[in-house]
């Protein structure tokens, strides 16, 4: 009986703790912040269908100055160091837009790109954003260019696909993939050196990453990361292959710890049925 109320006190505190003190600290430690929004609801619904040729004429007319189309066979006018030191980073090629970025994101995107981004906050009227607004454009001529990215669209690797949408500005030494953007300049654009990310899914969880990724103002109100746009399929890629570099070894752990559980549940069996016989012969 005594070892049942000293079980019982145990208990007892056990629960004030992980049900009372931990949620509390956890509050603390990790405010609570709204999940990812993949419908991007504040920036309204996407255009209606385009017609993909004139969308490409329209991209071969307002966009080949600094981006490359390399799967249609597009190439910039600029190099992607005279990019890198003009605008503070290299200027993404779009052959995979389509695939990466939202419709109503990358709609609103070239209407306002500041805007749409979240970063705001960082241009005024002494400083300017790199790409210009495209808000003078009717609704069918952004239909359109939609429309061709969409109709150039082709799979790529999880690697690619972070390579597209974050390459441009973080390395990732752990394999290899370091940035093409100038340093100094991305340093002075961004106001400092953006992280290498070859750890970054061990620093964080998961679960932040997909809502930093998705809003970063979420976790970290006025940092100068933009939002990226990526659709859920594409940011799924993109963590999938930050796991894949730097928590490799996950699958082999997490097995690991169901046999540790085993583990721990046989050895208890045995050290409670070892406790009754000693006390049995005892009394």
């Amino acid at each position: 009986m005594r070892e049942l109320k000293i079980l019982v006190v145990v208990l007892f505190f056990t629960a004030v703790v992980y049900w009372g003190v931990e949620p509390f600290a956890h509050s603390q430690m990790h405010p609570h912040v709204a999940p990812a929004d993949f419908t991007f609801k504040d920036l309204g619904h996407a255009v209606g269908k385009g017609d993909f040729i004139k969308g490409e004429e329209l991209v071969q007319a307002n966009c080949v100055a600094c981006h490359s189309v390399k799967s249609v066979g597009i190439q910039s006018a600029m190099s992607e160091s005279d990019a890198s030191l003009a605008y503070g980073v290299v200027p993404p090629d779009l052959s995979n837009a389509g695939l990466l970025y939202d419709p109503a994101f990358l709609n609103a995107f070239l209407k306002n790109p500041a805007k749409a981004m979240f970063v705001e906050h960082k241009f005024d009227q002494t400083r300017t954003f790199p790409m210009p607004s495209y808000d003078w454009m009717s609704e069918d001529e952004l239909a359109s260019i939609l429309a061709f990215f969409h109709s150039i669209v082709k799979p790529v690797s999880d690697k690619a696909l972070y390579e597209e949408a974050c390459g441009r500005c973080h390395d990732m030494k752990y394999d290899k993939t370091m940035s093409h953007s100038d340093k100094a300049a991305l340093t002075a654009y961004m106001g400092t050196l953006p992280p290498d990310l070859s750890i970054m899914i061990r620093a964080k969880s998961d679960e932040y990453l997909s809502t930093f990724i998705n809003n970063p103002q979420k976790q970290l109100a006025g940092t100068s990361m933009p939002r990226v746009g990526l659709t859920e399929k594409a940011q799924n890629q993109v963590i999938s292959y930050m796991e894949k570099v730097g928590d490799r070894k996950k699958a082999e752990r997490e097995d690991l710890g169901y046999k540790l559980i085993a583990y721990m549940v046989l050895f208890t069996l045995l050290a409670f049925a070892w406790k009754v016989k000693i006390w049995r012969e005892v009394h």
